[in-house]
């Protein structure tokens, strides 16, 4: 990645930063860094940081819920029930049903989210920095900049919505939602021989809006986190001078970091939500 007199353009920093740790099934054999528009490539850092923070907000939780007192309560604990508080009002606003699988869901989603989006918030060069000196050429920390990794969660979301509906509404209320809404075919008279025209255009355009959700709550993070990430990398380019920029951006970037998490939140709530209502 760098020129001939050793030192990298700033071209060739930006990618270098953008690019995957990836491994795949080449000619038979697992390849490293050679997988280039193979769409069965593993972008094994991306999966690395998205399970180790899975944990890590699993050992957390399980922690605090095993050491909480109602007489004493540290610190930890009442930040985390904060949290628990906030998701758990969210919810009983929100989701319009009974389910045990929300208030959880919706939890995970926040807390999981969020912190993935925040390891935006480390110098870019610190963990590739790490990583190149123990023989690791390519290394980007934050899951959420990969499309995979949204992508992956928003598909998860999106079978949940079928199975909400299906639950709430029969195979016959789900296929009836997609057919005869938002133009309802006529059921009498001449009518009837445009209704399998209105009942093909119902479902072109309900289809197009079921399968908008999963895609909008993934590029929806994706873009902004991809975003954040590449100004954090040209700041990092002006040298010495991008501690005032960087501390600046950095600031303003938690809120970001904060608000999508939440977005990805409220928008799985109010679609599994949608799924139970009767239309």
């Amino acid at each position: 990645m760098a020129t001939e007199g050793g030192a990298q353009t700033s071209g060739e920093y930006i990618q270098h930063h953008l690019q995957n740790l990836q491994v795949c099934r080449a000619h038979g054999e697992w390849v490293w860094n050679h997988c280039a528009g193979n769409p069965l490539a593993i972008n094994v850092d991306s999966m690395f940081f998205s399970v180790l923070l899975g944990l890590i907000f699993i050992w957390l939780f399980r922690g605090a819920a095993k050491k909480a007192s109602s007489n004493k309560p540290g610190k930890l604990q009442a930040f985390i029930e904060i949290i628990i508080d906030f998701v758990d009002s969210s919810v009983k606003d929100t989701f319009h049903g009974k389910s045990r699988l929300i208030a959880p869901l919706a939890l995970t989603i926040f807390v999981w989210v969020f912190m993935m989006n925040f390891m935006d918030l480390i110098p870019v060069d610190w963990l590739p920095m790490i990583a190149g000196a123990i023989g690791v050429p390519y290394l980007k920390v934050v899951p959420t900049t990969d499309v995979n990794i949204t992508f992956g969660m928003s598909i998860g979301v999106f079978f949940l919505i079928i199975f909400y509906t299906i639950r709430s509404k029969g195979i016959g209320g789900f296929i009836g939602e997609l057919t005869l809404h938002p133009i309802a075919p006529p059921t009498k008279g001449l009518g009837l021989i445009a209704a399998p025209l209105i009942i093909a255009f119902n479902f072109i355009l309900e289809s197009v809006s079921l399968l908008a959700k999963p895609l909008s709550l993934s590029l929806r993070l994706f873009g902004n986190l991809f975003a954040g990430e590449l100004i954090f990398i040209l700041i990092a380019l002006l040298g010495i001078w991008q501690l005032p920029l960087h501390f600046a951006w950095a600031v303003f970037h938690l809120l970001i970091v904060t608000l999508q998490a939440f977005i990805f939140m409220m928008l799985t709530i109010v679609y599994l939500s949608l799924a139970i209502e009767e239309h």
